[in-house]
């Protein structure tokens, strides 16, 4: 079937579905899945016969928006507490997974500047970081203990106040991105320059490595959790620069909704970093190989949590 024909056939069933998303309150819970179900069934050949088509990525959006219909005017249970990390954030992360790449990009490319800048200028960094940090970074280089500056408090209260400050952080990366994403991308953008500065200043002190070992003990989760707080503040933006089928307020408040999930899901990922730079980041007399492995276990989790269960879990309903 021509794709002209399958959307001439089928417009005004697809409108009236938009309609009952837009009414679901009213709706017979199983009617509600009638529809749906006769939804997927039309996503499911535009996949297969249109899976570059703008119609693929239109009923794709309404399949995905009559399904968190459904779920939410479901009773709500102890858990969904469960749920909201095991379902919800994934198959917001697979929907934003466009805007997830593009702030991995942008904060990529900021590092690269952070690097380049302090490569090219010694005092570039205190631009950055500000003479007081450098000269105490410095002073502890020379008293032979270069990652002191994480041992500079009582445990509990620095894992307290990082992890306060890093969530912080996350929610305004995300609050941004009302400035139709480019405040976002600026946040972004100074984040990355700091990171490249930085471990580019530790370089040119011979202590790349060890810094290395002691930043992505806990920077691992805790610069991807930015990252994805990114993505966030993006899909934000972007429902208002980018409305697609949907007028610009309600593709506005779709991004708001799924951006609020991603961000608020990075909560755990920063109470860990946290309690990783507050417990044992200071631990530097750990062995090498210890450090290394928690680092390689946080990137697993990553790989697992933000690609994988994503694209699991948007490909199964899809199928059914």
């Amino acid at each position: 079937m021509k794709e002209v024909v399958f959307i001439r056939r089928n417009i005004e069933k697809w409108r009236a579905t938009e309609k009952i998303v837009e009414e679901a309150s009213e709706q017979n819970p199983d009617s509600l899945a009638d529809v749906y179900t006769e939804l997927t069934a039309d996503l499911a050949f535009a996949q297969t016969h249109y899976p570059n088509s703008r119609i693929t990525l239109y009923l794709n959006n309404l399949a995905f928006a009559l399904h968190n219909t459904i779920y939410r005017n479901k009773r709500e249970k102890w858990s969904r507490i469960i749920t909201f990390w095991t379902n919800e954030v994934p198959l917001n992360m697979y929907a934003a997974r466009k805007e997830l790449l593009v702030s991995f990009l942008i904060f990529m490319a900021s590092v690269l500047v952070g690097i380049v800048s302090q490569l090219n200028d010694v005092n570039f960094v205190r631009l950055i970081l500000g003479d007081r940090y450098v000269d105490m970074t410095l002073e502890n280089i020379a008293n032979g203990e270069p990652m002191a500056v994480y041992g500079g408090s009582a445990e509990l209260p620095m894992f307290l106040g990082i992890t306060l400050n890093n969530i912080m952080v996350s929610f305004n990366v995300f609050v941004m991105g009302i400035f139709t994403s480019f405040g976002t991308g600026w946040l972004l953008f100074t984040n990355g320059v700091m990171l490249g500065s930085f471990q580019t200043f530790f370089f040119s002190q011979g202590l790349l490595g060890e810094s290395m070992l002691a930043v992505w003990l806990h920077g691992t989760l805790e610069i991807w959790a930015i990252i994805v707080a990114g993505a966030a503040g993006l899909a934000l933006g972007n429902g208002w620069l980018f409305p697609g089928t949907y007028s610009r307020g309600e593709s506005f408040m779709r991004g708001a909704r799924k951006g609020l999930k991603i961000v608020v899901g990075t909560v755990p990922i920063f109470i860990m970093a946290g309690f990783i730079e507050g417990f044992l980041t200071r631990h530097t007399e750990y062995p090498d190989v210890l450090r290394l492995g928690v680092i390689l276990l946080s990137l697993a989790f990553i790989v697992f949590y933000y690609i994988y269960l994503p694209n699991k879990k948007a490909h199964g309903p899809i199928k059914t």
